[in-house]
């Protein structure tokens, strides 16, 4: 049985977001070394410009969820995604404890991609506007009351603390499931596991590889760009 082609529209999305990415965490580095303005990052268009970022990988990844499971969970191709993402969120919350500025990332976007994943497939059989509703219920949560209670540290990834932990990557639960959810209801509203893919041109293929191999790009871009950084100010010094 020959593989289904890939939605190439879906590939260009998400290396849209790669992209998106790398000139965010870019700029980023450009601001830690000082080669702009440090206040740079704190300007609301980066701040709504990271936050798109973060919004358009979980809608994507919601997407990608009822492709790969809609008809059907694949539990030995979910597991081996999901134990890849926790691998890579292990990984880098490491890694942020002695080299991230603005504190350890307990809880960023490869956390809540790992756990919003386990949700969507709770809500795979819900009809397409009770998964929406759900999503929207989880987006206003963010601006309803929050709780001293759920202050610990053990308790950051629900969102509803009532001081902000001090994190370089700071993805929780609410608000953040609402956009994985709208992705997880577009595709079954639209029903996108139906389209048929097509074979794409050896030049889609090439633009599109960062959009499938999104998750080591993401690994790799940053300790690269660190090594440039220094390399740059090792050889003007």
């Amino acid at each position: 049985m020959t593989a289904q082609p890939r939605l190439t529209s879906l590939d260009i999305a998400r290396t849209l977001a790669v992209v998106c990415m790398v000139i965010f965490h870019f700029t980023f580095d450009l601001a830690l070394f000082g080669h702009i303005d440090p206040e740079t990052m704190s300007q609301p268009f980066w701040y709504y410009f990271a936050r798109m970022i973060a919004g358009s990988f979980l809608f994507l990844s919601g997407i990608g969820l009822w492709l790969a499971h809609g008809r059907g969970i694949r539990w030995p191709s979910f597991w081996k995604r999901w134990t890849m993402i926790v691998a890579a969120a292990a990984l880098i919350t490491t890694a942020s404890i002695w080299l991230v500025p603005g504190g350890p990332i307990w809880f960023g976007i490869l956390h809540a991609m790992a756990a919003t994943a386990l949700i969507g497939l709770l809500a795979l059989r819900l009809p397409w506007p009770v998964t929406l509703a759900v999503a929207l219920l989880i987006f206003a949560a963010a601006w309803g009351p929050h709780f001293p209670a759920l202050d610990p540290l053990w308790l950051v990834w629900t969102g509803l603390a009532e001081h902000r932990p001090m994190m370089g990557d700071y993805v929780p639960l609410i608000p953040w499931t609402a956009p994985a959810l709208a992705g997880l209801a577009f595709a079954k509203a639209v029903k996108l596991d139906q389209w048929r893919g097509t074979q794409p041109s050896r030049l889609t293929h090439t633009l599109t590889f960062p959009g499938r191999h999104s998750l080591i790009i993401y690994l790799l871009h940053q300790p690269i760009l660190f090594g440039l950084f220094n390399a740059w100010a090792w050889a003007h010094s």
